[in-house]
């Protein structure tokens, strides 16, 4: 669809109304255009002045869905270098709160005055609420069931054999005359749910553009730290490797715990996780990075290979979020693979799947 007015958009058509104000919020954010300008064309309104924004936002939330709104609000805050007027509590209480304006929050926490935090803690918990609301049941599922089967029996009571697998392990004593199975051999599920029964180690890059892979992942891992069965470990690093184990029963402690941007590290990570490994066959070490590695290469993958050789179960998402295609390090993801750990990127939705072959030693679910 064209929206414009006057001679400078070139439709001949004169706009009033709805389709003015839609005309005029897109163009005060997408009218500078960078290309050629010609003479009275429009450039971008929004400059740096709060009031503006402020009712800039309120228009943009009259004329478009949410959806829409969460991409425009995005595209301001990176062309128009608006980051520092979300430090003004009125200014966050007005946007649409998405993952990306968590990622964007979290980048900015170091900066923020004390009068904005307890604002954007509420914008952060907000988006983390409704991501578990969508993505708890089924991930607790899944992973339940994969547990079960991961935990057979060959001496199960009645209520927990696995019917279907045994049914199929005895066709061989299959009696015609009385059309019916012999079934010398049970087979059926463990009761995983009592114990911890497999150890789970989430590894997370915090650099920059692994903003939204680290406000899923820390969602999943609060999820995943709810199940009793499963013991779970999440870490975060860039030069420096810190342990958030301990907040992990409140996804907001842990996002508000990382520190975006600065270099990588995955060596180091990684031998801190290799450190916390009691049960190497029991284990799942999910590695989430772009793989722009700063440490020492060689040595990475010398510890990817050991945590293999032991029995460890080791994944590696280059992201984790639902932005597409990421940028990474193809010779490191080469190198992942040829080690038998293939480096992949995952949506969220795609998650519960992942970790439930992972628990049960399978072949992974790769888009």
């Amino acid at each position: 669809m064209v929206l414009g007015g006057g001679e400078g958009d070139g439709t001949g058509c004169v706009l009033s109304g709805r389709d003015a104000g839609m005309d005029a919020a897109l163009g005060a954010l997408y009218g500078g255009g960078g290309g050629r300008k010609a003479v009275g064309e429009r450039s971008a309104g929004l400059g740096g002045s709060a009031p503006n924004v402020a009712r800039w936002l309120g228009d943009i939330r009259t004329y478009f869905p949410s959806s829409v709104v969460q991409v425009m609000q995005r595209d301001a805050i990176e062309r128009l270098g608006l980051s520092a007027l979300l430090l003004e509590p009125e200014m966050l209480e007005a946007v649409e709160p998405d993952v990306h304006l968590v990622g964007t929050l979290l980048s900015l926490n170091k900066a923020m005055p004390e009068t904005t935090k307890e604002t954007a803690r509420a914008v952060v918990r907000k988006v983390v609420e409704q991501l578990e609301k969508k993505l708890a049941a089924r991930t607790r599922a899944t992973l339940t069931g994969a547990l079960d089967r991961s935990a057979r029996i060959s001496r199960p009571r009645h209520h927990d054999i696995d019917w279907d697998r045994t049914i199929r392990a005895n066709l061989k004593n299959y009696l015609p005359e009385y059309r019916t199975v012999v079934p010398e051999r049970l087979i059926g599920y463990g009761r995983a749910a009592q114990s911890v029964k497999k150890e789970v180690i989430l590894c997370i890059d915090q650099s920059g553009s692994m903003a939204a892979s680290v406000v899923y992942a820390s969602v999943f891992g609060a999820v995943l730290a709810s199940m009793r069965s499963i013991a779970t470990r999440l870490v975060v690093f860039d030069t420096a490797v810190v342990d958030l184990t301990d907040q992990l029963d409140d996804p907001v402690d842990v996002l508000f715990g990382t520190q975006l941007g600065g270099g990588t590290d995955i060596n180091r990570a990684l031998a801190y996780c290799q450190s916390k490994i009691t049960r190497p066959a029991d284990t799942v070490v999910v590695l989430i990075s772009d793989l722009y590695e700063g440490g020492i290469r060689n040595e990475m993958l010398k510890r990817v290979a050991a945590m293999k050789a032991a029995g460890v179960e080791f994944v590696t998402l280059l992201a984790l979020s639902d932005e597409g295609a990421p940028a990474y390090d193809r010779e490191h993801a080469a190198a992942l693979a040829a080690l038998g750990a293939p480096a992949f990127a995952c949506t969220p939705d795609l998650f519960p799947d992942v970790m439930a072959a992972a628990l049960e030693k399978r072949p992974l679910p790769m888009p």
